[in-house]
């Protein structure tokens, strides 16, 4: 009895012995598929970090693009604003040098010209629209309206 009580024990410990190896078989199972099922996730952040900074890539481009533009338009007002500076101080140079023209200056606009000066007061883009096409046009000199 004793050689078939060692014969089930050596059965015994190959059982447990094989047991053992399949748990460890069925926990690196367990884990390459969480390292796999893992790197397709980081693989998956890694795309989205790509489209994002691409992203904030092509924002910083339109970025420095609005930038320039407003600054080309800050110096044309500032070319502007000294081009009008200039017509200004002619204008009053001539008023100062010419009688005629201080006299043709001071005079008031013909009533047709005048009215194109005039409008009521606007407020937002409907009422401008809704002024600008109200049929307040100009009538030609030959026309009586």
């Amino acid at each position: 009895m004793s050689t078939l009580r060692q014969a089930l024990l050596g059965i015994a410990l190959l059982a447990a012995l094989g047991l053992l190896v399949w748990g460890q078989q069925q926990r690196i199972v367990s884990a390459d598929s969480k390292a796999d099922a893992s790197a397709q996730l980081a693989s998956h952040w890694q795309q989205e970090a790509n489209r994002e900074t691409g992203k904030a890539n092509q924002l910083a481009q339109l970025l420095q693009t609005e930038r320039n533009a407003q600054v080309s338009l800050r110096q044309t007002q500032d070319l502007l604003r000294q081009s009008l500076s200039e017509r200004s101080q002619q204008i009053e140079r001539l008023k100062r040098e010419n009688q005629a023209f201080k006299n043709w200056a001071t005079q008031p606009l013909p009533e047709p010209v005048g009215s194109l000066r005039e409008r009521p007061a606007i407020t937002g883009a409907d009422a401008y629209h809704q002024w600008l096409f109200s049929g307040n046009a100009l009538h030609s000199v030959t026309d009586q309206p």
